[in-house]
Parts: structure tokens; C-alpha cells; sequence
């Protein structure tokens, strides 16, 4: 979430730390690690490595697409209908990739996003900077639709989910982790986009751009 042409370093918020776009500003004496504040350094992942190599590339797609709707042609291309109007939401000790993919899925798929626990500093700074509302709690969205349809995003773990939520009315997962123990059951087909990408957020990114869908600035 960074104004076109700004880095993070830019921004100066050093509290912040990120993941793989954290090291677009934490530099190692070789720019092959990572150095944190008080000089710990470790050594960079594939991920970040790829991040850094691939900035230049992102803002170009971006600047690419249309910035009118209108000019965007019409493709029929596969959006799950069991999506639809369903509320989108992350792991509990929720992080970024959580709240904003939760964010992203529901624009979307024409849903709402929740939020499964409450938010930490780096997310309140990356809502607060791009104008983002922040989403409300899943049991605020239980208590008016008890029924709601649910699209587990950036988890698929029972121990990962919010207490509240009715396996029953899960629809859909949508994650970029292992299939590990404590998996998820259900008794009926869902749909389900689980790839081994960086974040969940970029599923949703891919899946924008391969509709040809701009979202929104904030989004």
C-alpha cells in the first residue's frame, strides 16, 4: 500500500515490520540480508528477494490497466457464484495479509470482510493511510446475519479460526498455506484457491487483474 514512486523507507515508519515488503527498506551490508533495528540481521527469503527484484515490474502492470471501468472489455471468465455476498474473513492474531485480502475478496466477490480478532499497528497504519474503513468483527456480523455465508481467507486451520464461526456455513478458502493438521472439514463441496504464493493477498491481486477488474485506490 505505497503512493506510486514511495517506498517504505520513504515513509519512515520503522515500527512496521512487514514481511517481504519490509525489505524493499531494510537493506544487509551485501543485499543479500536483512538488517533490523539494533543490527540483527538474518538472511532475506525467496519471497523478498523476489519482491525487490519485481518492484519495478508491479508499478508498471499497475499503471497499465484502464483507469476507467468502461474501457474494460467484458470476458466470461469462472467467478465461484457460492462467493457472492459472502463475509470474508481472516485468522485469529489477524496481520495485513489478513485484514486486506479480506478487504480485497470482498470487493471482489461482492462481499464484506470481518475481522476474526483485532487489528495490530502495522494494519490500523496501512487502513488509516489508504482511507480504508476498518472492517467490523465477525461476531458483529454473526449477531445480524447468524446464517451468513462464510470465505475463510489466509487460514484453513481450526485453530486458526474464529470461535464464532459455524463450520457448516463455510463456502469457500482462500490461502496460500500448507495443508497441515486441523484442516478444515466439511460436508459439502467448497470452493477453494489455495496456491503457494507469497501472501493471500496476492490471489486476490492475480484474480482482479485476470478478470480485468480495477479495485478500488484504497483496495
Amino acid at each position: 500500500m505505497l503512493k506510486r514512486g514511495h517506498s517504505v523507507g520513504f515513509l519512515g515508519y520503522r515500527e512496521h515490520h512487514g514481511g517481504g515488503a519490509e525489505a524493499l527498506r531494510l537493506a544487509g551490508p551485501d543485499n543479500k540480508t536483512k538488517q533490523y533495528d539494533g543490527g540483527v540481521l538474518r538472511k532475506r527469503t525467496q519471497v523478498e528477494a523476489d519482491v525487490l527484484a519485481r518492484e519495478k515490474a508491479a508499478h508498471e502492470l499497475a499503471d497499465a490497466l484502464p483507469e476507467e471501468s468502461s474501457t474494460i472489455p467484458t470476458i466470461n471468465l469462472f467467478l465461484p457464484e457460492a462467493l457472492k455476498d459472502a463475509v470474508f474473513v481472516g485468522h485469529l492474531v489477524t496481520d495485513l495479509d489478513s485484514v486486506g485480502g479480506a478487504i480485497g475478496a470482498a470487493a471482489l466477490y461482492n462481499g464484506k470482510a470481518a475481522l476474526a480478532s483485532e487489528i495490530n499497528s502495522e494494519t490500523a497504519f496501512a487502513l488509516d493511510e489508504w482511507g480504508v474503513d476498518k472492517p467490523p468483527t465477525i461476531e458483529e456480523v454473526l449477531k445480524e446475519n447468524p446464517d451468513a455465508k462464510i470465505c475463510l481467507v489466509d487460514h484453513q486451520q481450526t485453530s486458526q479460526m474464529n470461535p464464532a464461526i459455524n463450520p457448516d456455513n463455510i463456502v469457500g478458502v482462500i490461502d496460500h498455506h500448507a495443508l497441515q493438521s486441523k484442516t478444515i472439514v466439511t460436508d459439502r463441496p467448497i470452493y477453494i484457491d489455495i496456491r503457494p504464493w507469497g501472501s493471500m493477498s496476492t490471489i486476490i491481486s492475480h484474480t482482479f487483474l485476470t478478470h480485468q477488474k480495477r479495485p478500488s485506490v484504497g483496495v
